[in-house]
């Protein structure tokens, strides 16, 4: 029932927070590119909460994305006040919150695959299971190099904001490996208190 609670005040956050970045968001089609992952994320857990309710570690990460996505479309990745923070804190010669959104590409869906896979059966195998949800992250993070680029192409020069390359020429490289590490982080790292979760979510 805590937990429970817990999740619901977090969904009318994340909702919340959605509703006031789509109030004055500093470019609005960046804005409907980067929260529109969530948009659609959010009706479908909505939906699949009875019948096959995820663990409370990823219900909260997926949260956690979405937000990360959200004050993303309300700033843009080049412009989150957090961002500007951290590079002055780490002295970067660029706002590195983007990285913050494909460390987060990699980790959450890696852990919805993993999660996927191990509570259906479909494999017995924990580290298959780990490799193959890395390779799903790793898959994702592709496909959305690859919508950025038809975006570009299609968009010209007012893709830039979504884009936030920042004028770094391996932005697409470094993106991936942020996806990378979050997704290690995800399988390897979490594992266990993710074992722990799925193991209470089946006892009740």
């Amino acid at each position: 029932m805590a937990d429970s609670r817990m999740l619901a005040s977090l969904g009318l956050f994340v909702v919340a927070a959605l509703a006031w970045s789509g109030i004055a968001p500093y470019d609005r089609g960046t804005w409907v590119l980067e929260v529109l992952p969530a948009v659609i994320a959010l009706p479908i857990l909505f939906l699949t909460r009875k019948r096959f309710p995820l663990t409370t570690l990823l219900y909260v990460l997926i949260a956690v994305h979405a937000l990360v996505l959200i004050f993303g479309g309300a700033w843009t990745y080049a412009r989150v006040p957090f961002g500007f923070w951290l590079q002055e804190l780490m002295h970067l010669s660029r706002n590195p919150y983007d990285k913050i959104g494909h460390f987060m590409q990699g980790l959450v869906p890696a852990m919805l695959a993993r999660e996927i896979l191990l509570r259906r059966a479909y494999l017995a195998s924990k580290p298959m299971a780990a490799f193959l949800s890395a390779c799903v992250a790793m898959a994702i993070s592709a496909v959305y190099e690859l919508i950025e680029w038809w975006t570009a192409l299609a968009a010209g020069g007012g893709a830039t904001e979504f884009l936030g390359t920042q004028g770094d020429p391996w932005d697409t490289q470094s993106d991936m490996f942020f996806a990378l590490i979050g997704a290690t982080v995800a399988v390897v790292l979490l594992a266990r208190w993710h074992d722990r979760q799925m193991q209470r979510l089946a006892e009740s």
